[in-house]
């Protein structure tokens, strides 16, 4: 199995010269791939600009996203997704997100929470159609992808989130979860596969985890501890503090069956190259 680790910048990455540093870091270091999550209320970039800008610093570091899907007219995101992948040789990795429930972020979404699987459920299908070449409902969108299939993975820790990725999704990306219920998750999302008839690539099965080099403050506890509402978890585990716990957290996952990881660092001193040197050098030898 390939275990692959990537890194995600947060909103703390605006000017210029600091995202070029740090995506040159996240390829220097031996990293898979840059991630950008969409979030609209954030001061974090628009995934689709920031992954086009990486695109022309390094001509070989994989760009991923997850990003929001509900919202979206579907014409206009095939034809960005398709263009960002043209334009970027086929380097482009897209998680669809149904995004977040609580406020300001809902209502800039424009789109309510019980609409969100539904969007997700139609578009995604005519995606795939015009990325294939099909004209739908007399429209064609060019340019077409490189990659054939352009894979789309999804998120989402709700069981009916976990029984679309297993009937319509290539991949699942979870997040702000245990192992044990990153574990079950899988087995939902196989499930489901198997009564639609397909099969998820075992290897498509990753997690997203944010680091800190400091214990959380009340602010960050209280949003995780929103996050998980109703579930038997303790927020303050789900966010790794040190190297020595991120590690321990990424041996945890791939002790379930996880291969593939997001890492989110937050709270550090000092540069994006020293950083990304110094987890290189904590967590780079569990890549494969």
């Amino acid at each position: 199995m390939k275990n692959r680790i990537g890194i995600a910048l947060g909103p703390q990455d605006l000017s210029a010269a600091g995202f070029a540093d740090a995506v040159n870091g996240i390829a220097d270091n031996g990293f898979d791939s840059l991630w950008i999550s969409e979030v609209l209320t954030s001061p974090g970039p628009d995934p689709l600009i920031a992954l086009a800008a990486a695109a022309h610093i390094h001509p070989k570091l994989k760009l991923g996203t997850t990003m929001l899907l509900p919202g979206r007219n579907p014409v206009r995101l095939a034809k960005s997704l398709a263009t960002l992948d043209v334009l970027s040789g086929g380097r482009l990795l897209v998680t669809f997100v149904p995004g977040l429930a609580a406020e300001p972020e809902r209502s800039a979404i424009g789109a309510p929470m019980r609409e969100r699987g539904r969007m997700i459920e139609e578009t995604m299908p005519l995606l795939r159609r015009w990325w294939a070449g099909e004209t739908v409902d007399g429209v064609q969108v060019l340019p077409r992808p490189v990659q054939d299939p352009l894979e789309l993975w999804l998120g989402g820790l709700a069981p009916k989130s976990l029984e679309r990725c297993g009937r319509i999704g290539e991949g699942w990306l979870t997040s702000a979860c245990t192992p044990a219920e990153a574990a079950a998750g899988k087995a939902a999302i196989d499930k489901a596969a198997d009564a639609a008839g397909r099969e998820v690539d075992p290897e498509h099965f990753g997690v997203s985890i944010g680091y800190s080099h400091k214990p959380l403050d009340d602010r960050r506890l209280a949003a995780l501890a929103a996050r998980v509402k109703g579930r038997d978890v303790d927020p303050s585990t789900l966010v790794p503090v040190g190297f020595a716990a991120v590690r321990d957290q990424l041996e945890a996952f791939q002790a379930v069956g996880f291969s593939k990881f997001v890492l989110r660092p937050t709270g550090f001193d000092g540069s994006w190259r020293e950083e990304l040197a110094a987890l290189s050098g904590a967590v780079g030898d569990l890549q494969s």
